[in-house]
């Protein structure tokens, strides 16, 4: 007779059961292999298509500028026409930076060299905590990251995954490390002041590292051996990776997906260029993927007043003389599921990088407004066109296709990538890659009107008399110089409130 608890149960009734166990196993066993299969096969595609930038880049803007009819001509450098026609320049700052580093290639972390038996200095690792940083509100997201990244514990002793969340939110089913209501730090607020009492409690050492991640993020074992690598071999002491956005719900919603994948182009490019060559946050970093050491989190504290905390982070690590190295690995992340996150993301990070201190902050700030202000300007030289039909000299137009080519560039490899990391066929990535060059034109307006959001309604806590001030002040100036616009032409009204727009616009972002 089996006691109360126990059930008896025939082997021929346990069969199933047991045949459904093992199956899920080997299900679980061939994903977590084929996602490492992948990450192998993106980080080789991302680290040898340097030349195929080249190719793609430059001859597509030659056949633009040369082939195209796009009434170019080769007889004047300059006329009428071009007064309005150079707002095509703005844009070319940070286009030639990302073709930069598009074109150079990888040069990943030494790692030893089984063939050579090289012999080579290891740095001593204690601890490497793998923090999921979250509000806590989202459950299901919670669960979701933590039990696709628990195996990770299993690839070295040193690996612990934790999640990070402010009370009252709190999961006993995780291995949960909940910032009490009572810890108030001096000026870090949200997730900084998180991360700071995370620093606090640890009491991190020169031997210990954390890899900060977003709560949709997920890294996968080979990511992570690379992450140990970089710790072990690299002499840097911030590192950062590219990450994808294709974890969850990709391609659900073909907007958001196309509009996050030039973060993706940005990542091989532009971060590319500042961890693998330059080694200096000159252009901030992300809040996940991020790499630091113990020494550099107790020199530097996340106690910063900031709404792009991991920009304020890097930058005062810069100051002190922290360097920091590329990860020649991935994460994979989800996109913004609805308009109003995406439009609140832009804004925060927009106003976020503006209060920065120091000079780079506020160029590339002002970088992201130029470029808005090119989107106004190629709208005003089309509509202008109609009133003053004069061709476009040759050098105007070919800095302006480049300029387009390395836009859409960025945006057609961030999709190419993210397909072929989710294993898509052929023919669905060359559909993906069709689409993707009709929707980054919408995915261009709804960026300028996050720009215009930020500008116009910054988020909670933000000092908005000044920049109400100064887009008086730009008005004015105009007004003054531009009077009697009422009795112009419609021709020139419209070129005096482009100006206008241009001006006052120039004086918000700055």
């Amino acid at each position: 007779m089996c006691p109360t608890f126990w059930v008896e149960t025939s082997s021929s009734e346990l069969l199933p059961f047991l045949r459904a166990r093992a199956t899920s196993r080997k299900s679980k066993t061939h994903i977590l292999f084929a996602r490492r299969f992948r990450s192998h096969l993106i980080v080789n595609l991302i680290e040898n298509m340097w030349f195929v930038h080249v190719i793609v880049i430059l001859g597509c803007s030659y056949v633009m500028t040369f082939y195209l009819p796009q009434y170019y001509i080769d007889d004047e450098i300059w006329n009428y026409s071009c007064y309005w026609k150079l707002s095509w320049l703005l844009p070319l700052p940070y286009t030639l930076i990302c073709f930069l580093g598009l074109v150079l290639p990888f040069r990943p972390a030494p790692t030893p060299d089984p063939a050579a038996q090289r012999v080579m200095r290891r740095r001593r690792l204690d601890n490497l905590y793998v923090c999921i940083v979250t509000r806590g509100s989202n459950a299901e997201s919670v669960h979701r990251s933590y039990y696709s990244m628990r195996h990770l514990e299993t690839v070295h002793p040193a690996v612990r995954v934790h999640v990070l969340t402010d009370e009252p939110y709190y999961y006993p089913s995780v291995e949960c490390w909940s910032c009490p209501k009572e810890f108030v730090p001096q000026r870090a607020m949200y997730k900084a002041r998180a991360l700071e009492w995370y620093r606090r409690v640890l009491k991190l050492t020169e031997y210990d590292w954390i890899l900060h991640l977003d709560e949709e993020s997920v890294i996968d074992s080979y990511s992570l051996t690379k992450v140990l690598e970089f710790i072990w071999y690299s002499p840097y002491t911030i590192g950062q990776g590219p990450i994808l956005y294709n974890h969850h719900a990709y391609w659900t919603n073909p907007f958001f997906t196309v509009a996050d994948a030039i973060r993706v182009g940005d990542d091989i490019a532009r971060f590319h260029l500042q961890y693998t060559y330059v080694h200096v946050p000159v252009f901030g970093a992300h809040g996940s993927f991020l790499l630091t050491n113990g020494a550099v989190e107790n020199s530097v504290t996340w106690d910063v007043a900031s709404l792009t905390e991991d920009y304020a982070f890097v930058n005062r690590a810069w100051s002190l003389g922290f360097r920091c190295g590329a990860i020649p690995a991935i994460v994979r992340e989800q996109s913004p599921t609805t308009l109003a996150d995406f439009l609140k993301q832009r804004r925060r990070w927009y106003v976020g990088i503006r209060r920065l201190p120091g000079f780079l902050p506020k160029l590339w700030n002002f970088f992201w407004t130029m470029g808005t202000l090119a989107l106004y300007g190629t709208v005003a030289s089309v509509i202008l066109g109609v009133y003053v039909p004069l061709g476009t000299p040759r050098w105007l137009g070919a800095v302006k296709d480049f300029s387009f080519v390395v836009f859409v560039y960025l945006y057609v490899v961030g999709i190419f990538l993210q397909d072929v990391d989710a294993g898509y066929w052929p023919p669905k990535v060359i559909l993906h890659i069709i689409a993707t060059f009709f929707l980054q034109f919408v995915a261009c307006v709804v960026e300028c009107v996050a720009v215009m959001y930020a500008i116009f309604s910054p988020p909670a806590g933000f000092d908005v008399s000044g920049a109400v001030g100064t887009f008086c002040v730009g008005w004015a100036i105009t007004e003054l110089v531009l009077t009697d616009y009422k009795e112009m032409s419609p021709l020139f009204r419209a070129i005096s409130l482009h100006i206008r727009f241009t001006m006052c616009s120039c004086s918000l972002c700055c």
